[in-house]
């Protein structure tokens, strides 16, 4: 069947195909014309491709420059700065979230005012200590820097215990008036 077909459309374009003989050295002229068409594709395919490497090369150049004169912007901490240091803020950080886990489970409707007062605090004082990491990092190690965070963290200890201490006397005066008032 495939070849029924394709014998009628050969027999129904026979009357249309070109049948003459080409002119001598068709051919010589034919493969010429090719040749000089590869050199030129040949050659415009080296041209694109020159300045793309220079961009290429100079966008490689920029970035590795940017790169290494990019400033450390890591942010210094105690720890960072000695062992004896980094224990320091371990330890009041492991306090600073055991007081906090303590005011947050002393939370209730009536210590609610208190507690969010000390957590408002606590994020004031946190703020702070980021930006005393900033000046550390800039001040190369300096050790009033390096105090005021040591100081910031007894500060936020302060608050924790003494909301706690407030907590607790609230407590024992609603204690009190509920055993007065039997």
């Amino acid at each position: 069947m495939m070849k029924d077909n394709i014998e009628q459309l050969f027999e129904s374009l026979d009357s249309q195909f070109d049948i003459e003989v080409p002119n001598l050295g068709h051919q010589q002229r034919f493969i010429d014309k090719l040749n000089k068409t590869e050199t030129k594709v040949a050659s415009r395919k080296t041209n694109y491709w020159k300045p793309l490497l220079a961009v290429a090369a100079s966008v490689v150049l920029i970035l590795s420059i940017a790169l290494n004169l990019k400033p450390d912007t890591t942010q210094k901490d105690l720890a960072s700065i000695s062992p004896e240091l980094a224990e320091t803020q371990n330890f009041f950080s492991n306090t600073i979230a055991f007081e906090l886990n303590k005011l947050k489970t002393e939370k209730s409707p009536e210590t609610k005012k208190l507690v969010d007062d000390a957590l408002s605090r606590l994020d004031k004082l946190e703020l702070e200590y980021k930006n005393l990491k900033l000046n550390l990092t800039e001040s190369g190690e300096d050790q009033r820097v390096i105090y005021a965070m040591i100081t910031n963290f007894q500060n936020r200890i302060d608050v924790l215990q003494s909301t706690l201490l407030q907590i607790e006397a609230l407590k024992t005066l609603k204690q009190n008036n509920y055993e007065t008032t039997i």
